[in-house]
């Protein structure tokens, strides 16, 4: 089955890799039969006016070029329409793509599982994350991790720095807000009507496993099971954390005395003076109220074998 496709491009991610990405992902596309037009917008704003447009329009698929900001951006045009997304990781985390097991920096072979599961016709039905910061304010859709605490502080100071982005940046981040960081108070309150109270180096909400290019914060959560996973890590002095934190590439900080762990459906998340981001990008102050919705997103990938559950939760289902 042939269809109109939609390669929704940011020239920009990944220095210039998702404008190198775009051609070899069409031409893979094109060879499988399918009609290619690309959208670029002028920034951000025009961008997703672009994608909604074509989501409106009726094109057979959104297929987004770029890193997780750009897969951000595309949910915003495609969560809850029933227009699949199809993915070409070209950016610098890609963990959104790593989260479904889609190729990363290949960007033929990602066009040829877009290729391959539209002739199929089996998109797979994905949960999302729905951000709520007050009337004032759109609703935000996310696919990976809401980060707050001394991940969004990191990304805050990554940020600022006047040197390229990239791995080095965020690490090079990392060590300068070690040397300044205080836990903080949260107030979480839970969808079973618990309110926990706690000082908090973190907290992360993960729809998918990993933020920061593979730091599997929330290394248990899934995709398709209607509930958020939540990582608390708890009042650390710099020498505990500097222990703990490169646990979370493999996932095993889950298992440390500072770290709790909360299954919900919802959740509202409160800090003084905290930025939330989510699939990488910034949210603004908490407080925010997030929300699991069930299959909001139809994803162009392949079955995926789920992982066994690893922690106990510490919220009903």
């Amino acid at each position: 089955m042939t269809s109109d496709i939609t390669l929704f491009v940011n020239p920009t991610a990944g220095r210039g890799r998702a404008a190198r990405a775009a051609g070899p992902a069409a031409r893979a596309l094109r060879e499988a039969g399918h009609r290619v037009r690309t959208v670029l917008g002028h920034d951000a704003d025009d961008a997703l006016r672009c994608a909604r447009e074509a989501v409106a329009a009726g094109t057979g698929a959104l297929v987004a070029v770029g890193g997780d900001g750009m897969i951000s951006l595309a949910l915003q045009a495609v969560a809850g329409t029933g227009t699949p997304l199809g993915i070409i990781a070209a950016g610098t985390g890609n963990d959104f793509a790593r989260t479904f097991g889609l190729p990363v920096g290949d960007p033929a072979a990602a066009a040829r599982v877009v290729g391959r599961t539209l002739a199929a016709g089996g998109a797979r039905a994905v949960d999302l994350g729905l951000i709520d910061r007050g009337p004032a304010t759109p609703a935000r859709w996310y696919g990976t991790v809401l980060a707050s605490g001394f991940d969004s502080r990191v990304n805050d100071r990554g940020n600022r720095m006047r040197i390229p982005a990239g791995r080095f940046t965020y690490d090079l981040a990392i060590l300068a807000e070690l040397a300044a960081f205080r836990p903080v108070p949260y107030r979480l309150t839970l969808d079973d009507g618990r309110v926990v109270d706690t000082e908090a180096t973190l907290v992360a909400v993960g729809n998918g496993t990993s933020y920061g290019g593979g730091m599997r914060i929330c290394a248990d959560a899934r995709t398709d099971d209607g509930l958020l996973d939540v990582t608390v890590v708890g009042d650390c002095d710099r020498t505990t954390l500097i222990k703990v934190f490169p646990r979370v590439y493999k996932g095993t900080h889950l298992s440390h005395p500072k770290v709790t762990t909360h299954r919900v459906r919802s959740l509202t998340l409160d800090a003084p003076a905290t930025t939330g981001y989510a699939d990488g990008e910034p949210l603004g102050p908490l407080p925010l109220t997030v929300t699991c919705v069930p299959g909001a997103l139809r994803l162009l990938a392949p079955p995926q074998e789920q992982h066994p559950r690893t922690t106990p939760s510490a919220s009903r289902r």
